[in-house]
């Protein structure tokens, strides 16, 4: 088996799923992908610093996009950024099921199609009886079917609360064909304590924090960087953060932090919902209806006040940052 290396340290931006709209039943009921508009977006991303893009994560709605949708989305992305240039520009695939043969299928999809990684999201429907040598077992056979190599996803909020010990990553660092984890929770000494573990250390095993909010904290103790929907709307910025921090220029990092900190509010708050909302306001690509049921519309006149009085000051100050950069 191949001993694959992981992402290379930096900026990956989790990309919202563009979907068209019109006012028709099936549009309503199941908008198709705006191909082109992803790809738009997704050259913007590569053009303005970031390492690589996530398709289909949880900013995604990797659980509403079809198994064919999702194929499509990749090759299509894929040639658009080779023909602009961004042949180097890693796809990272999101691959949620519970299913370990489905997770496998959509691996193959997404090597046919062009990516060059797989997140793969922890198996959680039955996250009260799942053993740590059940997930073990469920990653490392996964891993050795997999085309790609592959970055496990700790999201709890999104995984039935599913814990994942630090014993558990130290013993599937080990697998030749899983080169990190991508970890959305607010446990920073989980952080730490994975980032400095020889026995992950000594297996080519990359630690990204999934919250910008830590970046900063994660790069000082050894971390590799962040899949960060906020860099989605603003890549300069989160990227001026992680140059900062991994030059060790602590205090120039230490402001830029804070506004990043204050903007990666509205995605704690709102999630996929503000991440689209700041896309809009921010860009004008998308629209605030722009997702697919049960989210379609989640983002009403009261959430959007409460976006503008709570946290429209702070995307201010981070545009304006941006602009400067």
């Amino acid at each position: 088996m191949v001993n694959y290396s992981p992402p290379p340290n930096g900026i990956y931006v989790p990309s919202v799923t563009f979907f068209k709209k019109d006012s028709s039943a099936d549009s309503i009921y199941n908008p198709p992908v705006d191909l082109e508009l992803q790809l738009q977006y997704t050259l913007f991303l590569a053009r303005n610093g970031v390492h690589g893009v996530v398709l289909f994560g949880s900013t995604g709605e990797a659980v509403h996009i079809s198994r064919e949708e999702r194929s499509n989305v990749i090759s299509f992305v894929r040639q658009g950024l080779d023909n602009e240039g961004f042949s180097n520009f890693p796809i990272i695939a999101g691959t949620a099921s519970n299913s370990a043969v489905e997770t496998v299928q959509l691996l193959n999809d997404a090597k046919t199609s062009g990516a060059a990684y797989a997140l793969v999201l922890a198996p959680n429907f039955f996250a009260s009886l799942v053993t740590q040598q059940g997930l073990v077992q469920w990653y490392s056979e996964v891993a050795s079917r997999s085309p790609l190599p592959i970055l496990i996803y700790y999201y709890p909020g999104v995984s039935n609360n599913i814990n994942i010990d630090i014993s558990t990553f130290e013993e599937l660092s080990t697998h030749p064909n899983i080169v990190g984890t991508k970890l959305s929770h607010g446990n920073i000494s989980h952080h730490t304590i994975l980032s400095q573990s020889p026995t992950i250390q000594s297996n080519n095993f990359s630690v990204f924090t999934g919250l910008g909010q830590q970046l900063l904290p994660l790069t000082v103790v050894g971390g590799a960087g962040a899949i960060d929907a906020l860099a989605g709307v603003f890549p300069k910025s989160v990227v001026r953060l992680f140059n900062l921090s991994a030059q060790g220029n602590i205090k120039a990092a230490q402001k830029a932090q804070y506004l990043v900190s204050r903007a990666e509010e509205v995605v704690a708050n709102f999630g996929v919902i503000g991440v689209k909302e700041a896309v809009f306001r921010v860009h004008g690509w998308g629209d605030r209806d722009g997702s697919r049921l049960p989210l379609k519309g989640f983002l009403g006149t009261k959430e959007q006040e409460e976006w503008t009085t709570n946290y429209g000051e702070a995307i201010e100050d981070l545009k304006k940052f941006e602009t400067s950069l």
